[in-house]
């Protein structure tokens, strides 16, 4: 067995152990050295890093030497204070030097339109076969889009998925739980596993999700890469209506402004909501006949040929 030395000088054995002692090691230095280099980039004293991080300045010169064992939820502040993603300080590339993480950061700050032009070039397969018979639905809460989501999905046999309700078996607790829990970005988190996971078991679905999703650019790309989505619209005083006919009162509960601020959400998102291939406005219809309207689109547009 191979014999190396230790602080000290002393022959000792060269096990599995050691070497990982000697990988921990290696990890928590590289650790320290990014955090220093981070924060030396962005003209940060340690100081005001603990401030921003709520890590102790002593702790931090610690870690910065090499000599911080830190957790991983400590860690994850200190990178969100520098702005920087918690596997840039422990991956095994060097961030600032790496041309595939500096193209990942590049792509993350892109605009919605430039990522979904580069997952074209990149992608081997043509956009429609990637999309496949998958159908989605998107749009604020009262659109109808699972009222409608089901009743086409019967209409054309094919499965219906609430993107909620696999968030929810993937959690095991309600969303609303979740939320409390977890946080907006711990929800996040698994409404982008949950998109991957429908991505990889159905070829031939109709899906409807959250009026949210819009907001978190590269979940929302991925579904506008592997689905073909359909904006479900209607005026701001037909989606309160419909909310509340289904027995929520939430909206307009102690908030006089609620309406106020759904005027303010559909006009923040419309942008987004319009990135969808069709738009259906189903204000002023029946079911049937936004049912019907719906179905010829999907013939008419090809989205299941």
């Amino acid at each position: 067995m191979a014999e190396i030395t230790n602080f000290r000088g002393e022959a000792i054995a060269d096990t599995p152990e050691t070497q990982t002692e000697r990988e921990v090691a290696a990890l928590i230095q590289r650790v320290g050295d990014r955090v220093r280099r981070a924060r030396e980039r962005k003209g940060i004293p340690r100081r005001v890093l603990s401030e921003m991080s709520g890590v102790s300045p002593r702790y931090l010169a610690q870690l910065e030497a090499g000599e911080g064992n830190i957790s991983i939820g400590l860690l994850q502040r200190v990178a969100i204070a520098l702005d920087h993603r918690i596997e840039w300080l422990v991956g095994e590339e060097d961030p600032w030097t790496s041309e595939p993480l500096r193209v990942s950061e590049l792509f993350r700050g892109s605009s919605s339109d430039v990522q979904r032009k580069v997952v074209d070039i990149l992608s081997p397969a043509s956009a429609e076969s990637r999309r496949a018979h998958r159908l989605c639905l998107v749009g604020l809460r009262g659109a109808g889009k699972s009222t409608l989501g089901g009743l086409v999905a019967d209409r054309l046999d094919i499965p219906f998925v609430e993107l909620n309700t696999e968030i929810e078996e993937q959690a095991g607790m309600p969303v609303d739980e979740v939320m409390a829990l977890y946080g907006q970005e711990g929800y996040r988190k698994l409404e982008a596993q949950a998109i991957s996971r429908v991505i990889a078991t159905h070829d031939a679905m109709v899906l409807a999700v959250a009026g949210g999703i819009v907001a978190e650019p590269a979940t929302y790309n991925r579904l506008l890469t592997h689905f073909h989505t359909i904006w479900l619209k209607t005026t701001p005083d037909e989606h309160m209506a419909r909310v509340r006919a289904q027995g929520d009162e939430r909206p307009m509960a102690g908030n006089p402004e609620a309406m106020e601020q759904l005027r303010s959400i559909l006009t923040s998102r419309e942008a987004l909501y319009s990135k969808a291939e069709a738009q259906l406005d189903t204000s002023g219809k029946t079911l049937d006949g936004s049912l019907d309207q719906l179905l010829g689109m999907i013939e008419d547009r090809g989205f299941l040929d």
